[in-house]
């Protein structure tokens, strides 16, 4: 039924937003563990971009969104620990292209600087 399925008392739940929340979740998960295992420590409002950030992925994950064309050039400056750490994440989607993993390692640079 095309990403919807009924439940029990007649509601339709949408497979594909649940699916979205349970690998952002997952995914999440495994930032957390990793940002510590590298002593980074976002503030708040770098690991509520962070959240957002890790959401829309999954989102294009399941939903195979693309991502509107991005320019290499501006993460020149990315720190190769940043983009090694933001590709590692990228790699447990499975499915999304390289140009996440620039977008992604902003994040980590910039929480990096929290030191």
């Amino acid at each position: 039924m095309n990403g919807v399925r009924r439940v029990n008392n007649g509601a339709v739940k949408n497979n594909a937003g649940e699916r979205i929340n349970e690998l952002a979740e997952q995914v999440l998960t495994q930032v957390d563990g990793l940002l510590g295992r590298h002593h980074i420590v976002p503030n708040a409002v770098q690991t509520q971009m962070l959240t957002s950030h890790v959401r829309a992925m999954a989102h294009r994950s399941i939903t195979g969104e693309p991502l509107p064309e991005v320019d290499a050039s501006l993460f020149d400056e990315i720190s190769a620990e940043s983009m090694a750490l933001a590709r590692e994440i990228v790699a447990v989607f499975g499915n999304l292209p390289d140009e996440e993993a620039w977008l992604l390692s902003v994040h980590f640079e910039v929480a990096k600087d929290n030191l």
